[in-house]
């Protein structure tokens, strides 16, 4: 049985040179893993498979950490009302 989890992440780029850009990338990440997203104006839901979730954040993290610094709020749940 699959494991779901969901996920609300901001990204926040600091003292970035492009900070847009930077966060066109990291949603061009998020959209590259194939879950379910909802970008919103402050953040992006994430829906799907718990293991590609967790390897998408260390994506994200790994990504851009060689860009610049950031801060990213993340909250995850087990609680989405859905076992697949």
């Amino acid at each position: 049985m699959e494991k779901i989890a969901s996920c609300e992440i901001s990204y926040i780029p600091i003292m970035s040179k492009d900070y847009i850009g930077d966060v066109d990338r990291v949603i061009d990440i998020i959209k590259s893993y194939g879950l379910e997203c909802n970008v919103g104006i402050l953040s992006t839901t994430i829906r799907g498979n718990k293991e590609k979730l967790f390897s998408l954040i260390k994506e994200i993290y790994d990504t851009m950490d060689d860009v610049s610094s950031f801060t990213m709020d993340i909250k995850i749940s087990n609680i989405c009302g859905c076992n697949k």
